[in-house]
């Protein structure tokens, strides 16, 4: 896989590339009116939706928590709690996550987070060679290897999507 340093200039390639992980980006011009950013990504890029996977921020018990999930299906909310040994999920408030993150809604990267969460991929993602994550900024994915990813951001794997059909 190609390398590309910070030049995209978000911190989740600073991070990458800090890491010496090997990553692709997938810059794309972002419609403002588009209904998913995830499915935007996939179709404009030209990607199986099954390969890339959105971050959610999501309150568990009180605390903040990434959930990381292909964009070809949703987070299961009891899931996600049960994957972190928690009673209840829900979607953390908006602002809470952009403060939390240093990052805007529709952009927010598992990788490079002012303050890091626990963190949860789906694990789907270890089946495939490389996913795409958003890389910091509406209209920029990262394409990396999902174990790097979980390795960077020390999450754990739990069956937390599930599919729309």
């Amino acid at each position: 896989m190609a390398r590309k340093h910070a030049s995209q200039g978000t911190p989740a390639t600073a991070a990458l590339a800090a890491a010496g992980v090997p990553f692709v980006a997938h810059p794309y011009a972002h419609d403002p009116a588009a209904a998913s950013y995830g499915l935007e990504a996939a179709e404009v890029l030209g990607v199986d939706p099954d390969r890339v996977f959105k971050t959610l921020m999501v309150d568990v018990d009180g605390r903040l928590a990434v959930g990381v999930v292909p964009v070809s299906g949703s987070l299961d909310l009891k899931a996600m709690a049960a994957a972190l040994g928690g009673k209840k999920a829900e979607m953390a408030d908006p602002a809470a996550a952009q403060r939390r993150t240093g990052y805007v809604l529709g952009g927010i990267s598992p990788l490079g987070q002012r303050q890091s969460s626990p963190t949860v991929v789906d694990e789907s993602a270890l089946a495939l060679e490389t996913i795409l994550v958003s890389g910091g900024r509406r209209g920029l994915d990262i394409e990396l290897d999902p174990a790097e990813l979980i390795r960077l951001t020390a999450a754990r794997t739990a069956r937390i999507g599930t599919r729309r059909d």
